[in-house]
C-alpha cells in the first residue's frame, strides 16, 4: 500500500554535532523511548519476553536503562537525526 510514497528525509550528512551534546542526545533518546512506550501502553500493550502482536506484548516495554544497547542505539539515532535536522534548518543548540 505504498501508493508511490518515496521518503525524502533532509540530507544532514554535512552536520556534525559537538561532543558537548552527548548528554542531550542520551536524554532525548530516553524520551523517545518513553514516548514510544507510553503510546504502546496507552494502546493496551504490556511487557512480554517476546513480541506478540496478538497478546499486545513487547520486550521493549522496560525502562530505557534496561534496554539492550542495540535498542538504545536505535533511540539515539532518532535523537541525533532530530538534532541534525534542527541544525540544518538554521537553529542553534547551545
Amino acid at each position: 500500500m505504498n501508493d508511490g510514497y518515496i521518503p525524502r528525509p533532509l540530507d544532514t550528512s554535512d552536520i556534525s554535532l559537538p561532543e558537548s551534546l552527548v548528554a542531550l542526545i542520551e536524554a532525548l533518546a530516553e524520551n523517545v523511548h518513553d514516548t514510544w512506550a507510553k503510546g504502546r501502553m496507552d494502546g493496551g500493550w504490556t511487557y512480554g519476553p517476546v513480541r506478540d502482536d496478538a497478546k499486545k506484548q513487547h520486550p521493549g516495554l522496560v525502562p530505557y536503562a534496561d534496554l539492550p544497547e542495540s535498542e538504545k542505539a536505535y533511540d539515539r539515532a532518532t535523537a541525533i537525526s532530530t538534532l541534525k535536522f534542527i541544525c540544518k534548518k538554521g537553529y542553534s543548540i547551545k
